[in-house]
């Protein structure tokens, strides 16, 4: 990823990313306000085709609000290209069928109705046929929900609630997965369990994918690319061989703590 930093009249600093044909999405001086202030200002980044990035960093860093801009459920400012289309100023039932499929932080699956009737709200406009074929596939990926069709979500474990809200996501046939904190509020061996099937479904459908985790390891287990954030800025990069490495486990907590980290393409990324 080659980068340069440019004076930005709207914030402070603005960090741009070369847009490339082998990215399906790159992110431009991307700023978020949420009333006066700016909960994010300048962020840039670009994640290539069926590979899987992780947005790191501590509560209020504006990671989220990253994903929901991307999504268009947040009013942004800067440049968003997805598979070279800039879809910046496009709505965001624009993006869904494009294929820019979010899931939310708490799951946010209607409680009341069943596990089948959930999984049906995320293929509502494809075909009957279709829509049959992505939910064996979800399925077959999730067993633990497949005994389950009738039953209400909101009587669901934590776990297959979320399992619940990735297939949900799935159904909609996405093609970047923006997947909003998926091992919040669960065990660790409820995280582990569906990691690993994150990591098989990214395999298994070339699916690409831009999660938002607070713990670096558990975000290191399926990530090739990281990007610290700090007071809503990208404050550093961190490519596969360094997501795998004390070095960088120790690069991201300086990141977090406020220090400055350079990317892979060697430049420094600015609080």
């Amino acid at each position: 990823m080659s980068a340069r930093i440019r004076r930005s009249c709207a914030c402070t600093w603005e960090m741009t990313v070369s847009e490339s044909s082998n990215a399906l999405l790159t992110v431009n001086g991307l700023c978020v306000r949420y009333g006066a202030g700016p909960v994010v200002h300048d962020a840039a980044f670009s994640l290539g085709h069926a590979s899987v990035g992780a947005l790191l960093g501590t509560n209020g860093a504006g990671k989220s609000s990253v994903l929901r801009a991307i999504a268009g459920l947040a009013a942004s400012q800067g440049k968003i290209v997805f598979d070279g289309t800039d879809i910046s100023h496009t709505t965001a039932a624009a993006r869904f069928r494009r294929g820019v499929v979010y899931v939310p932080e708490g799951r946010a699956i209607v409680t009341d109705l069943s596990v089948r009737e959930n999984l049906v709200l995320g293929a509502y406009f494809v075909d009957r046929s279709t829509r049959e074929r992505r939910k064996e596939m979800v399925l077959e990926f999730f067993p633990e929900i497949a005994n389950r069709l009738r039953v209400p979500a909101g009587l669901l474990s934590g776990g297959e609630q979320q399992m619940l809200a990735i297939g949900r996501g799935l159904m909609s046939g996405p093609r970047l997965l923006l997947l909003d904190e998926p091992s919040l509020g669960l065990a660790p061996l409820l995280v582990a369990r569906v990691y690993d099937r994150l990591a098989r479904i990214q395999s298994e459908q070339r699916l690409t994918v831009l999660l938002v985790e607070q713990s670096f390891h558990v975000a290191a287990k399926l990530a090739s690319h990281a990007w610290v954030m700090r007071h809503g800025a990208v404050v550093g990069h961190l490519d596969e061989t360094l997501l795998r490495s004390k070095e960088g486990r120790l690069r991201a907590i300086d990141a977090y703590l406020g220090a400055r980290i350079q990317d892979s393409g060697g430049a420094t990324a600015h609080q």
